[in-house]
């Protein structure tokens, strides 16, 4: 579907996790980690050896549920419809969903995907 400027909305979008990200779990709650630099020499260069070569981020539990359904198959309408339920939303729960989803995009934990149609 698109919107009336010819832009596919970002509820038909499908989330997808980047490469680089690394998901361990930690009950029900999402531990992602991924490289504190991009380049192995820099790493080599700049990292002090008492630190870890990765950034480890927990995720709350809506994050964690939101990362859970991230899977390269589901748009993010599928998201916020299979969510509602649980977490019992309000009017703008759509809104608050597609925000975190852009955070997401934003930090490079995942890529959007357009579907066509």
């Amino acid at each position: 579907m698109e919107t009336p400027e010819g832009k596919v909305s970002l509820l038909d979008a499908v989330p997808v996790r980047c490469d680089h990200i690394l998901t361990e779990w930690e009950g029900d709650y999402a531990v992602i980690s991924y490289p504190r630099f991009k380049y192995e020499w820099m790493r080599r260069l700049l990292l002090p050896q008492s630190m870890s070569p990765d950034i480890h981020v927990r995720l709350e539990e809506h994050g964690s549920a939101v990362w859970r359904l991230i899977d390269g198959r589901r748009t993010v309408r599928e998201i916020v419809f299979q969510l509602a339920d649980h977490f019992h939303p309000d009017e703008n729960y759509a809104s608050r969903v597609t925000t975190y989803v852009m955070q997401l995009r934003k930090d490079g934990f995942i890529k959007l995907l357009s579907v066509n149609f």
